[in-house]
């Protein structure tokens, strides 16, 4: 008889919740609704590839540098691979690697970011030079020096461009939490013994979380070019693996011949990049206050 009300209140607040959201949703404008539209293709692609893709990741299904036909959508590549069923795989590749080093950029950074804003002292000092010295640096040329350096592994690929990418959202979790370590809710948290962690988490964190999520839209944009763009220079993922900055790369001889297949791994990364930024857009523009 007791635990009713609590879950009569837990059933109301999902209740509440998922009304406020759909509500939310609702006034989204037309770009916002399409860029969802286009980030969950690409999600049910990703994430069921073996299932939608006719042909296998490596699998050497006709002639070289066949046309789109009826069997071979997008063609076949430089070996017969079919390149639909590489685009379809490329999505998995691609966009998991570059959610992977955004997440890991953002546990580095944003964790950094808000403890040295907290503390500050020494340790803010000397972390906040080691960036910037970092962030000097262009990124793309680093990630290319280091990956010639140490190899051109998956692993290695993520782990480089998450420490690169985390100070970026080092300087933002920094400046974002600086606001608001100085309130009096934080200082009174201080004051009744509260720990480090439990400031973080209930203080800080939800008061900066609006602007480190429209960041991480737009960390993760900037982290799938790279990839792409180091996967073309050919020290990113590397073959078999099907990705769409290499197939860009090993197909780009065919626009000589007026051939457009080498424009459709590089249309998939220009529509998904153009989607995730319509929603990050109107999720600032919802978070920021600013009415129409």
């Amino acid at each position: 008889m007791t635990s009713q009300p609590a879950d009569l209140r837990v059933i109301r607040a999902r209740r509440s919740f998922s009304e406020n959201a759909w509500r939310t949703l609702k006034t989204a404008p037309f770009t916002a609704w399409l860029g969802m539209i286009i980030i969950l293709v690409y999600a049910i692609a990703a994430l069921f590839a073996p299932w939608i893709a006719p042909f296998g990741e490596s699998e050497i299904v006709g002639k070289q540098y066949l046309p789109p036909s009826a069997e071979f959508w997008f063609g076949t590549d430089q070996i017969g691979r079919d390149m639909f069923s590489r685009v379809i795989y490329g999505a998995r590749n691609t966009i998991g690697i570059a959610l992977a080093t955004t997440l890991l950029s953002f546990i580095i950074g944003g964790t950094l970011g808000v403890l040295t804003a907290l503390k500050r002292g020494w340790l803010d000092q000397t972390i906040s030079r080691i960036v910037d010295a970092f962030l000097a640096i262009p990124v793309l040329i680093f990630a290319l020096m280091l990956l010639a350096v140490f190899g051109k592994s998956v692993l290695l690929l993520i782990l480089i461009l998450a420490l690169l990418d985390s100070t970026r959202v080092f300087r933002l979790a920094r400046a974002t939490a600086l606001n608001v370590v100085v309130m009096d809710y934080v200082e009174s948290a201080r004051l009744r013994g509260e720990g480090t962690g439990w400031i973080i988490f209930k203080e800080i964190l939800p008061n900066i979380l609006p602007p480190m999520i429209t960041e991480f839209g737009l960390r993760f944009c900037f982290v799938f070019l790279t990839i792409s763009a180091l996967s073309f220079l050919g020290v990113g993922i590397q073959p078999p693996t099907a990705d769409w900055g290499s197939m860009v790369a090993e197909s780009k001889t065919l626009i000589t011949f007026g051939r457009a297949q080498p424009l459709i791994p590089a249309a998939c990364i220009a529509i998904l990049t153009v989607g995730v930024n319509f929603v990050v857009d109107w999720f600032l523009h919802k978070t920021s206050g600013l009415r129409e």
